[in-house]
């Protein structure tokens, strides 16, 4: 291998898809910390503990990262931590959804904020499909990595729609032709 090498598992096996799963907590990591990097005042005065939170969430997606390869690290305290924090983004947020019957969705837009947060709400759901597929080829895969990964596109949504109401900046509900 070469002196210039950026990870020592690119070169593994296609099929093994634990480098893939690592680059992608990896990519998810680095963009919670550009999402980190785009807190304003308001969002700060809105929620004191923002930076906290998105700081705490992005560490626990790198003691995801090794779980394939090594061990699972993350603790169930920390799911149910997140999932707390995932409420409390829904109840904020709650006046914003429809009282409709069914799924309700809005268009991924919004103020930056909330853009980044639906990118990073898609990688997740990304990476949740990696790991069943990593699990569907025979390959132990700990739920509470699911767990984790699906509460991080539920957490993401929500706390786009915390930066838009937060930003002034309307939802737009999608109504599918299809569901």
């Amino acid at each position: 291998m070469s002196e210039y090498l950026a990870y020592p598992f690119l070169y593994d096996d296609a099929a093994d898809l634990k480098c893939d799963f690592e680059i992608m907590t990896d990519e998810i990591s680095s963009m919670i910390g550009l999402l980190r990097s785009l807190l304003n005042d308001k969002d700060r005065k809105a929620c004191s503990d923002m930076e906290e939170d998105l700081s705490k969430i992005n560490e626990l997606m790198y003691h995801i990262n090794p779980s394939l390869r090594t061990k699972v690290t993350v603790t169930a305290e920390e799911l149910e931590w997140l999932h707390k924090k995932t409420e409390g983004l829904q109840k904020a947020v709650e006046e914003e959804l429809p009282k409709s019957k069914g799924p309700s969705f809005f268009i991924p837009q919004g103020c930056t904020s909330a853009a980044l947060s639906h990118v990073i709400r898609t990688k997740s759901k990304v990476l949740v499909r990696l790991l069943s597929r990593y699990k569907q080829q025979g390959n132990q895969a700990d739920d509470i990595l699911f767990d984790f990964i699906n509460l991080y596109s539920g957490y993401f949504y929500f706390l786009a729609m915390w930066f838009n109401k937060t930003h002034g900046t309307e939802e737009h509900p999608f109504v599918s032709r299809n569901y």
